[in-house]
């Protein structure tokens, strides 16, 4: 896992659990590993885009620095989006997951919190928010905005779950969707 934040770890750990052994009742050892990545980015990246490609950017560098050490690598990470409606700039908190191993790399999201229109104050160069409630000792954004009802560990815990649901679909106790039949011709 890259970083070392307990809300991270144990939310990546809670997605393996909830998979493995919840999901597909396949009780295997799970250790989530803290690894050093990339120093963490002040406040959070302003496009989905931008926030991808950090964790991909920070999953491919544990693989590449550990080699086959591990299973997986997994990198998580809030970021901000913009969405334009009715001519009106609306903005969501959504955490980002992706896990990287063997069987090649898959994304998840996590649900997505709209920031209160109240509390975008400003708006910096590209017209993005410049304060937003939250701190990191107070679980986050996504904990300030659902007060408390929601955590960051809950978001990394579920962008991470839907990521392995992704890199596992049709491998592991879910069920490829079948081809559709050709109509009988008479």
């Amino acid at each position: 896992m890259a970083g070392a934040t307990p809300e991270r770890l144990l939310g990546v750990r809670d997605a393996f659990v909830r998979y493995f052994h919840q999901g597909l009742h396949r009780p295997i050892s799970i250790a989530v590993v803290p690894q050093q990545g990339q120093p963490a980015p002040h406040g959070l990246p302003p496009t989905d885009e931008q926030t991808i490609t950090l964790v991909r950017r920070e999953a491919a560098a544990l693989k590449a620095r550990l080699g086959e050490t591990y299973q997986f690598y997994v990198a998580s990470e809030g970021g901000l989006r913009l969405v334009e409606v009715d001519g009106r700039a609306l903005y969501f908190v959504q955490s980002w997951s992706v896990v990287l191993g063997t069987l090649g790399e898959a994304l998840g999201g996590s649900g997505a919190v709209q920031l209160p229109e109240r509390y975008v104050s400003g708006s910096g160069e590209a017209g993005w928010p410049v304060s937003v409630p939250g701190t990191r000792r107070q679980g986050g954004i996504i904990s300030s905005l659902t007060a408390g009802l929601e955590t960051r560990r809950r978001a990394v815990a579920l962008s991470t779950f839907n990521a392995l649901s992704t890199l596992f679909y049709g491998l592991l106790g879910s069920r490829a969707p079948s081809p559709v039949p050709e109509p009988r011709r008479g």
